[in-house]
């Protein structure tokens, strides 16, 4: 249970000594969290296949590759925050490890961005867009102020942490999307 400011406070029967730090996040997120962490592991799986039945032409673009590189580094990324999420520990521990995850994840987009810089034509090839790696960074910066609150001990952080997991995920489909178009439209200009 949780005061008005959403901060833990004990549960009631005392005598079993569980607070809400010690115990986990309420039946309901845990649900939550096992439909999105399931999901993204059926998206990275999805993207193996795909990346599987496209292995030349990711391997032999530099944009197709980091790409797809990035794009399940993200994958893994929230997989780890479900993982985290559905571990049962207390609040501060928790926060602290969505903290670290989501740290690394806001460096995914910003190092693509500094990678492609390097890259000739970046824009044109693969589907690349500034704009969705920024649509991933301000995922990421949601996600690091969810997983403050949350280490403060603030459960109603865990809304701001599933809409930095919701971003990240409707930005990989979209990402992976755009790379399997980019890769479809090389395929169609070799035959012609």
């Amino acid at each position: 249970r949780a005061d008005r400011r959403g901060r833990s406070r004990p549960l009631a029967g005392a005598q079993t000594g569980l607070t809400m730090q010690s115990a986990h996040l309420p039946e309901a997120w845990r649900d939550l969290y096992l439909m999105l962490g399931t999901s993204s592991a059926a998206l990275i799986g999805l993207l193996f296949v795909a990346a599987s039945l496209h292995l030349a032409e990711i391997a032999n673009e530099e944009m197709y590759r980091l790409r797809a590189q990035y794009t399940m580094l993200i994958l893994f990324s929230t997989l780890v925050m479900a993982t985290a999420i559905l571990t049962p520990q207390p609040l501060q521990i928790l926060g602290g490890e969505l903290l670290i995850v989501n740290l690394w994840g806001v460096s995914f987009p910003l190092t693509l961005l500094v990678k492609t810089r390097k890259i000739p034509d970046a824009r044109g090839r693969g589907g690349f867009s500034r704009h969705r790696a920024a649509f991933f960074i301000f995922g990421y910066l949601l996600g690091i102020g969810g997983s403050a609150a949350v280490a403060a001990d603030y459960s109603s952080g865990m809304y701001v942490i599933t809409a930095c997991y919701v971003v990240c995920l409707l930005a990989t489909i979209w990402n992976a999307w755009m790379i399997m178009l980019g890769i479809g439209r090389g395929e169609r200009k070799r035959q012609h």
